[in-house]
Parts: structure tokens; C-alpha cells; sequence
């Protein structure tokens, strides 16, 4: 489905981003992972995918609160592949507070990781898109993109901007052939929200269990968490032709949350 087509995924070393990387290779679409952790293991990864889908798969370990790295990291994609046809903006943390509490210098990455990346990695992808008259743009979102939390602070104005970014560059975009949406996960169990689990334990004076199951699952009517691999597959729809007329939108996939 996607054969010749070049898809960046941020934050895909690990959790959603790793299993949208899986899923776009297993579409053919060459890939450029991006993200950090143990380097003999990024490396598997990316050669797995080269071996098992026959495709070509690049790593950059950009750090994306830093335009001038995401620069260079477009840069190199673009003079590996030609250019990003699909831009997945999957990178992001957490960090769970008080308001009043909510250190500053949290407030600032979490903006520009979660938000000021996307911008960047956008407005360098999209010259590349235009010109071909094709191009799919995935933002991740979350719940916290239509609702908020208490002790989210950062995370929530962060999302909720993502999503206006993605309104824009969708409307941008319309007349090139360019589709950009926000997909808006529950809570998926990945490793970040394994490190919220026991923040906000901490924030509430709570046990990890009682988190776990009366304030994540409590918020999804269906009790169960969202899995990578069903959020991967959303992705992969929002890149096929069936998908075309999907433009600007906020998709949920969070087992009923933001119904309430």
C-alpha cells in the first residue's frame, strides 16, 4: 500500500511509536526511526526491519526539543530518501504536578517535545509534500487533547495545541493533496504511561494499583487499555487511499472516554 513512500515516526524506539514504525514498514513504506535508548537494541530494530519487510529503515537520534537537531535530522532523511512523504509526531513525556507546584523548567520541555517538535518537523516536511501532491501527517494526540486531567498542567495544553496545529496544517494542506489528523489514544500501557502510574501515586497518595484501576481504566468505559498495536493500525488507515477525505480531524480511540 505504501511501496516507494518514506514515513518519519518520532519517539519510535519504544511503545506506540515503535508499533506505528512496525506497521507502516509492514505497508512498505521506507522508515526513519527516531528516539533514544540502548544502541545494540536500535539497532536490532532497525535491521529487523529492514529483514523482515523488506524495506530500507534509517535511525536519527535528533533530540527534538532542539529545532537546529530536527533540522539536520529532516535534512539527512531527505537526502537518504528524497524527502518524508508520511510524518508520524509520536514523540512525547509526561510529568504529573500541581499547578502550583509544576516545576518550570517541566513546563518547557514538556512544550517543546510534545509540541514546538511537531511544528518543526512539519513546516520542513511539507515543502516536500506539497510538491508531490501527496502527503499524510499524523499527530499524536490523546484524550488529553479533548479533556483534561488534574495535575496535567503541561501535558494537556500541549495536547490541546497539538491539535490546533494539526486543524491548521490541515487546511493548509487540502488543496495539495496533504492530510493531516490527530489520533487521541486512552491510556495505551507503554512505558510512559507506566512512569504516570507511579507519578501520580505519588501526586495523589495513592498505591500503583489503586491508580491503575480507579483513575486510568476508571476513565475508559470498556476497563481495558488501548494496546500499540490497535493505535498503529489507526495510523496505517489514515495512509491509505480510503482515508482521503479524513482531513483536520481529532480521532478517538480511547474505549469510550471522551463519550462522557
Amino acid at each position: 500500500m505504501l511501496a516507494g513512500k518514506t514515513a518519519l515516526i518520532t519517539g519510535s524506539t519504544s511503545g506506540i511509536g515503535k508499533a506505528v514504525a512496525l506497521q507502516l514498514a509492514a505497508d512498505g513504506a521506507n522508515i526513519v526511526l527516531n528516539g533514544f535508548g540502548d544502541a545494540k537494541e536500535i539497532e536490532t530494530l532497525r535491521a529487523g526491519i529492514e529483514k523482515d519487510h523488506k524495506v530500507k529503515a534509517a535511525f536519527s537520534g535528533a533530540d527534538l526539543t532542539k529545532p537546529e537537531a530536527i533540522e539536520a535530522m529532516m535534512t539527512e532523511a531527505a537526502g537518504t530518501f528524497g524527502g518524508i512523504d508520511i510524518l508520524v509526531n509520536n514523540a512525547g513525556t509526561q510529568f504529573v504536578s500541581p499547578l502550583e507546584d509544576f516545576p518550570v523548567e517541566k513546563w518547557n520541555l514538556i512544550i517543546a517535545l510534545n509540541l514546538s517538535a511537531a511544528f518543526h518537523t512539519t513546516r520542513l516536511a511539507l515543502p516536500h509534500m506539497k510538491a508531490k501532491k501527496w502527503g499524510r501527517i499524523v499527530n499524536m494526540g490523546s484524550a488529553h487533547a479533548k479533556v483534561a486531567s488534574p495535575f496535567k498542567a503541561a501535558y494537556v495544553a500541549a495536547k490541546h495545541g497539538l491539535s490546533g496545529l494539526t486543524k491548521t496544517t490541515a487546511l493548509e494542506g487540502a488543496t495539495h493533496g496533504v492530510r493531516c489528523n490527530t489520533i487521541c489514544p486512552g491510556y495505551v500501557f507503554t512505558p510512559l504511561v507506566e512512569g504516570q502510574i507511579a507519578d501520580t501515586a505519588k501526586a495523589r497518595g495513592m498505591t500503583e494499583d489503586q491508580v491503575k484501576n480507579d483513575v486510568l481504566l476508571a476513565a475508559q468505559p470498556t476497563k481495558e487499555f488501548v494496546t500499540a498495536e490497535e493505535v498503529a493500525a489507526f495510523a496505517s488507515f489514515l495512509c491509505s487511499p480510503a482515508a482521503a477525505q479524513i482531513n483536520g480531524a481529532d480521532l478517538s480511540i480511547d474505549g469510550g472516554w471522551t463519550a462522557q
